[in-house]
This record gives C-alpha cells, sequence and structure tokens, in this order.
C-alpha cells in the first residue's frame, strides 16, 4: 500500500500545481481587457449564432471556474465572472463551452460516447477502489476465490472511470480548438488577447491530462496487486 500512497501523493502534487497556475493565468488574463468590449455572453452568444445553433440557452451560475456545458438541458453554464466580464479569460472559457455545444450539435463522437458512460461512471467510480482493496482482503483470508472475483469487478469499474478520463482530453481539446479557430477567423481578438485565450485554455486543458495520467496509473497500480499476486 506504501507504493500507492506515494503514488497518489505524486498525482495530487502535479494536479495542485496545475490547478494553481491555472488560477493564476485566469487571473492574470482576466486583465487583458477586450477591445470589443463584449462580455463573456456577449461571446456565447454570437458564437453559437454563427454556428447556427439557436435552441442553446447561455446562463450564468454560481461559483469559480463553474463553467459548463449541459446537454441535457441545451444550456451553455457560465460562472458568474466569465459571463459579465469582457476580458481575454472570459472569452477563452465562454468560447470553449460553446465548442462543447458545436460537438453536441455536430454529434461529435468522443463527446457522445463519455455521454454515454456518464450514468454508469457516476454510479461506479466510488465503489471501485473500495472492490479492489476487500477483494484482495477477502483472497487473502480465504486464498483464490470469491475475492478474487470481487477484486476484479472493482477493476471493471475502475477500468470503465478511466475510460471516461481518457475520451475526455479529445472531448476538451477539441472544444479548445473550436473556440480558438473561431475567436481568430471571426477576428474576435487582437493578437494579443488571442495569445492569452490560447495559454489559459492550454492549462485548463492539463487539468484533464493530469487527471487522466492520475485514473489510468492507479489502475494499473490494482491491476497488479490483482493480477501479480496469482500464481
Amino acid at each position: 500500500m506504501l507504493g500507492y500512497y506515494v503514488l497518489i501523493g505524486a498525482i495530487a502534487l502535479v494536479s495542485w500545481l496545475v490547478s494553481n497556475q491555472l488560477k493564476q493565468k485566469f487571473a492574470h488574463y482576466s486583465k487583458v481587457h477586450l477591445r470589443n468590449g463584449m462580455s463573456g455572453r456577449e461571446i456565447a452568444e454570437k458564437m453559437l449564432a454563427d454556428n447556427g445553433i439557436y435552441d442553446v440557452e447561455v446562463i450564468s451560475v454560481r461559483g469559480q471556474l463553474t463553467d459548463h456545458y449541459n446537454p441535457k438541458n441545451k444550456t451553455v453554464n457560465l460562472s458568474e465572472a466569465v459571463y459579465n466580464q469582457r476580458n481575454a479569460a472570459a472569452a477563452a472559457v465562454a468560447a470553449h463551452e460553446v465548442g462543447h455545444a458545436v460537438q453536441h450539435a455536430t454529434a461529435y463522437r468522443a463527446l457522445e460516447m463519455r455521454s454515454s458512460l456518464v450514468p454508469v461512471v457516476s454510479v461506479t467510480s466510488g465503489m471501485s477502489q473500495w472492490l479492489v482493496i476487500g477483494g484482495l482482503i477477502m483472497g487473502a483470508a480465504a486464498g483464490v476465490g470469491l475475492g478474487y472475483y470481487v477484486a476484479v469487478a472493482g477493476l471493471v469499474f475502475m477500468a470503465l472511470a478511466t475510460a471516461f478520463s481518457l475520451i475526455t482530453l479529445p472531448v476538451e481539446y477539441d472544444a479548445s480548438n473550436r473556440a480558438l479557430a473561431w475567436l481568430k477567423g471571426k477576428h474576435m481578438v487582437t493578437q494579443e488577447e488571442y495569445k492569452g485565450a490560447e495559454d489559459a485554455l492550454k492549462w485548463a486543458a492539463r487539468t484533464y491530462l493530469v487527471a487522466a495520467i492520475g485514473a489510468l496509473a492507479s489502475l494499473l497500480y490494482w491491476a497488479l496487486q490483482v493480477f501479480g499476486g496469482r500464481d
């Protein structure tokens, strides 16, 4: 178990560093005001219209970095700062979330795959590790048998959560690419503003990359514990 705690500790440290850097980047680019004077809400609404999407609503939600697209009710949810502010960071986030709406409207395959995993992962992810640990304990006490199969079931659940994290990567990177292409192609931002938006989205994407690496590393560790201990 010591190796597992070292692994989790290392991943948690990297995750904190990336998250902290992301917050600093957004704080910095929040000071780069848009020359066109548009708010995050206006940016989002224009990008939706430019993509021929008229059935998606842009709304404000509480919190910091709570921005997301909800495919169930077709809403682009922007945090209060992004919704009202008129800076490079707000433009980047607003356009990124609309990027997800565009993915939804165009049936982007990776987004559909991720959405199909949400109901399963929301139920199984919280119990997967406990099943693996419980199965290993049962196996140690009673030998190979029910404990082994319980641990394998936990690994299957963990693999689904890992698949979700991995599929999230192309979804997030594609949304950012769509956002940046639109911002640049429609001349919505100056060169300085574009660089700020690009940098902010790169750091946002890295949070998902760290999460995916962590999920994969954890899965491999527990798979080694389950299968590596068998004769």
